[in-house]
């Protein structure tokens, strides 16, 4: 591992029962693992609800649950969205938590892993770009997506086509790791200022 790895925050955005992100994000953090310029952290949406509205008072326990989360995304240097597709777009829930935050996702890089029917959940992806580019984060180009994954991944929680998502994702983290780097840089000389 590098000396001074970037911190990567997977965000599993799906909260539905019987949901499929798990098994994807599982998937993806180990492939992120391998990647000796990362240290991965998962944050899952279901786990960490936030406030239902802007500025909303949670009960003692929530609030706890979600500064600790809003302090790994202050921390982190680099993003991952898992997400699904419903109904054309990315989950409310992942909504919710990104704009709940503000600063956190500043001048930082975000790429995405998407799921879904026929469109692979792309269609998520290409409206979460717009969300992250108004809050002054930097999307990466390319996105790993499994069109109907749950033909893609066997029961021990792989892809099928192991070979080929790891190339898909490699390419992706690549990208994501010389952003991350490039951005740390750039805000560790000069603070960014919107």
């Amino acid at each position: 591992m590098s000396d001074n790895p970037l911190r990567l925050a997977i965000i599993v955005a799906s909260t539905r029962e019987g949901r499929f992100g798990p098994t994807v994000a599982t998937w993806f953090a180990g492939e992120a693992a391998k990647h000796a310029d990362l240290a991965v952290h998962v944050i899952d949406v279901a786990d960490t609800p936030p406030p239902s509205a802007l500025g909303a008072a949670l009960p003692p326990e929530e609030g706890a649950r979600f500064q600790e989360v809003t302090e790994k995304l202050q921390a982190a240097d680099a993003y991952t969205v898992v997400t699904c597709e419903y109904n054309h777009s990315f989950p409310g829930t992942l909504k919710n938590l990104i704009d709940t935050h503000f600063f956190e996702w500043r001048a930082k890089p975000v790429a995405f892993v998407s799921y879904g029917g026929l469109a692979g959940g792309l269609r998520a992806v290409e409206h979460l770009r717009g969300v992250f580019a108004e809050l002054h984060a930097v999307t990466v180009r390319d996105t790993v997506s499994f069109h109907s994954p749950w033909n893609w991944f066997g029961d021990d929680g792989r892809p099928s086509d192991a070979e080929g998502a790891a190339t898909a994702a490699k390419g992706m983290l690549d990208q994501l790791v010389w952003w991350g780097y490039a951005l740390r840089e750039a805000r560790s000389v000069r603070p960014y200022e919107a």
